[in-house]
C-alpha cells in the first residue's frame, strides 16, 4: 500500500500528479495519470494528450491517502525496480 511514508519505493504508473515547481516554468501546473515511467522520464496522460516530462527537473505533488505529498524529482530519478524495497 502507498503512503506518503513510503511512496519514493513505490512504482507510480497510475498515480495522478502535478508538477508544481520545475526548472522549465512551461511545464509548472501540468497534470495528468502517470502511463509509463523510466529511469528519467514520466509519460503522463494530460488534456491535451500524452506528455513525456524529465523526473529529476521538476517537483511532484502527489495525493496519497487524501493528503498532498511533493516528491523531489532527484529523489526518484531512478529506475523504478531499484528504488522499490527502500533503495531511493
Amino acid at each position: 500500500m502507498i503512503t506518503a511514508d513510503n511512496i519514493t519505493s513505490h512504482e507510480f504508473l497510475g498515480l495522478n500528479t502535478e508538477i508544481i515547481k520545475s526548472t522549465n516554468p512551461q511545464v509548472i501546473g501540468l497534470n495528468g495519470r502517470i502511463v509509463n515511467e523510466t529511469k528519467s522520464m514520466f509519460t503522463i496522460n494530460t488534456e491535451k494528450g500524452h506528455k513525456s516530462i524529465a523526473k529529476s527537473t521538476n517537483n511532484w505533488k502527489f495525493s496519497i491517502e487524501g493528503k498532498d505529498v511533493v516528491v523531489e524529482g532527484t529523489k526518484i530519478s531512478k529506475r523504478p525496480f531499484d528504488r522499490i524495497g527502500g533503495k531511493a
